[in-house]
């Protein structure tokens, strides 16, 4: 895979377009092309791109509100797009993944991808998947009251530019993930379950087996703990869940 340029939009602000513009990145042509005429009728446009590096000049070039990227790519590792990625734009990524590869979902969450949808999917779910992928990275609308910030000691989690600061230091997570943040954070003390999270976050049921929460969880743990390996600020709760400890934050 070719050496990616680090270009000017490194932590640049999503800012999303009246009407998005997406860029799939996907060998699969006449799926590609389903999706494209599919998304279109719902005001959305989208580019494709069959290969790494066509999918990588086209994102140098154009500003897109979100990406769709399959793991299998004939000249490399869909992954490594991934990461590559997360590490110069906040842009929300959904993962195309093959079925029954867990494998696949949880590295791709690891690597920052905001969500993922195993193949064959109906075409109903990916356009719910990107408009909620769309949603969480817009920032909030202001009405000319305070900032919604919620602060405990050293961490600052503001929803209105939907950052998170650590010591006034701005600390990366995805937009799934400062969701998750939040819901935990919105309720202090409280134990809530991997089922009730992802329905609050993300509005559906939990997948039997499916540990993608917890990935998640893990890379906020990194973002904004001490000691990740030691959490003081989200804890698990054995058999329960997370809790949002404040006397710790």
């Amino acid at each position: 895979m070719r050496e990616v340029r680090t270009a000017a939009r490194i932590d640049a602000p999503y800012l999303p377009a009246m009407s998005p513009r997406l860029l799939i990145v996907d060998d699969d042509r006449a799926l590609a092309a389903m999706v494209v005429e599919y998304l279109d009728g719902f005001g959305m446009r989208a580019d494709v791109a069959a290969t790494v590096a066509e999918g990588l000049a086209k994102f140098d070039a154009t500003p897109y509100d979100a990406l769709i990227l399959d793991v299998m790519l004939p000249d490399g590792d869909g992954l490594e797009v991934c990461r590559t990625l997360r590490a110069r734009s906040r842009v929300p990524v959904l993962m195309l993944t093959a079925r029954g590869d867990p494998a696949d979902r949880i590295v791709g969450l690891e690597l920052g991808a905001d969500d993922y949808l195993p193949k064959p999917f109906e075409p109903r779910e990916l356009l719910a998947r990107v408009r909620a992928l769309l949603r969480r990275a817009a920032p909030a609308a202001t009405t000319g009251d305070a900032r919604e910030v919620l602060r405990f000691g050293r961490l600052e989690i503001d929803r209105d530019a939907r950052e998170v600061r650590v010591d006034g230091a701005r600390r990366g997570l995805t937009s799934y993930q400062f969701d998750l943040l939040w819901v935990l954070a919105s309720h202090p003390g409280r134990v809530l379950s991997r089922a009730t999270l992802l329905d609050l976050v993300r509005g559906e049921s939990l997948e039997a087996f499916d540990r993608s929460l917890d990935v998640h969880v893990s890379r906020i743990r990194a973002a904004i703990e001490d000691d990740p390996r030691d959490p003081r600020r989200i804890v698990t709760v054995r058999g329960a869940g997370y809790v949002f400890a404040v006397a710790q934050a």
